[in-house]
């Protein structure tokens, strides 16, 4: 339509309908032929295009072809509905406008889709590179955090084998089953709610047996939200806070409450305790733990996911928000 409209343009005494059938004939056998054809070809995965000289001959092949055909249909087509009108044109002047035309438009739209394929395949290949430095990125965070979390225990656990042996092995029990269980979720960026919880109870049970009566923690996790995929470690950090600046650091200690609750399509995790609160440390909202969960949501989800934290009189509140999907 655009090749008819510059025509007519050009040439303003010659009527528009009989360029605009040519144009559009000539530019659908010429399409048929190229877009079709490769598919019947070997292509390279980049573009869909065969390579070298058969490419080459395809877009030869489909303008020479295209134009012949697109001409045989438009006389047929402008003799039935007699399009025919205005001054005569000149046989040999139409016939060497019609060859130029055709063959300019037919390399430029052939380039034009060659390069569109091209670029598409780019930008896949761009995204399957930009994930997977995500996912290894994501690794690498889990693989800082997990000796982390593994050093605070052993240290918890040296200083109860000087004070109490026998709550000592208890506790390496738990320990022992704890770890096994985080090894099996180290092979995987992600599981189910429900076996985070499960980690939460083996950790808290371990912090139990070294605080004693100090430490009490309420875990909630409606049924309809158990399968719900998160990060794995997720919360870890959150509670290991609680613990290590809120609840140990107050003598009588305190409560720590887990919840998980969905709004809209949001999936809503809280970690509330009843520590020392605005008294503990300044760094408690920029620490080790949830500097890394801030950084793992934002490679996992992006801006769709936060973590926000504060500390007031009653203690210490964190909530982090990802989505459900």
């Amino acid at each position: 339509m655009v090749i008819a409209t510059l025509q007519v343009a050009f040439e303003p005494d010659k009527p528009y309908g009989v360029p605009t059938v040519y144009s559009l004939f000539i530019g659908t056998m010429i399409w048929a032929i190229v877009d079709l054809g490769r598919h019947l070809l070997p292509s390279a995965r980049e573009t869909g295009w065969p390579t070298g000289f058969a490419g080459v001959a395809l877009v030869a092949v489909g303008i020479g072809g295209g134009w012949w055909l697109g001409n045989r249909l438009g006389d047929g087509v402008c003799l039935a509905f007699g399009l025919y009108h205005g001054p005569p044109v000149d046989p040999a002047k139409d016939l060497r406008n019609s060859v130029l035309i055709t063959l300019m438009s037919g390399i430029a739209g052939s380039y034009w889709f060659y390069s569109r394929n091209r670029s598409a395949y780019l930008e896949r290949k761009m995204g399957e590179a930009r994930q997977h430095a995500g996912e290894a990125r994501l690794k690498l965070l889990e693989t800082q955090l997990e000796p982390h979390m593994l050093f605070n225990t052993l240290a918890n656990l040296r200083v109860l084998i000087g004070i109490d042996p026998p709550r000592a092995q208890h506790m390496l029990d738990h320990m022992i089953a704890y770890l096994r269980a985080t090894l099996d979720a180290s092979r995987a960026t992600t599981h189910p709610l429900q076996r985070e919880f499960d980690r939460l109870r083996d950790y808290l049970e371990l912090m139990a047996i070294r605080m004693g009566e100090r430490l009490s923690y309420t875990l909630e996790l409606p049924p309809e939200l158990a399968g719900v995929r998160v990060p794995t470690l997720l919360l870890q950090p959150l509670v290991e806070n609680s613990i290590q600046h809120g609840l140990e650091p107050k003598v009588q200690g305190g409560r720590i409450t887990v919840r998980a609750a969905r709004e809209g399509e949001l999936l809503v995790l809280t970690v509330d305790d009843t520590g020392v609160g605005d008294a503990r440390a300044p760094a408690g909202g920029n620490g080790f733990g949830l500097a890394q969960i801030r950084e793992r949501l934002q490679a996992l989800h992006g801006e769709r996911a936060r973590l926000d934290f504060h500390a007031d009189a009653g203690g210490a509140h964190a909530r982090i928000t990802l989505p459900l999907a």
